[in-house]
């Protein structure tokens, strides 16, 4: 999730398409969350490691 954020990110700035860049930033953002709960041990989703 936060890879895809990250390439829409980019996808948005480069093209203008503001829509994307909003969608982005918000897939990057609940990506890094996640990945910061897994890594600190918190169960996410029913699941102990988030990929």
């Amino acid at each position: 999730m936060l890879l895809i954020g990250v390439i829409l990110l980019v996808i948005g700035l480069i093209t203008g398409v503001a829509i994307l860049w909003t969608i982005g930033l918000i897939l990057a953002v609940v990506g890094a969350i996640l990945w910061i709960m897994g890594s600190l041990g918190h169960a996410v989703a029913g699941r102990r490691h988030y990929w």
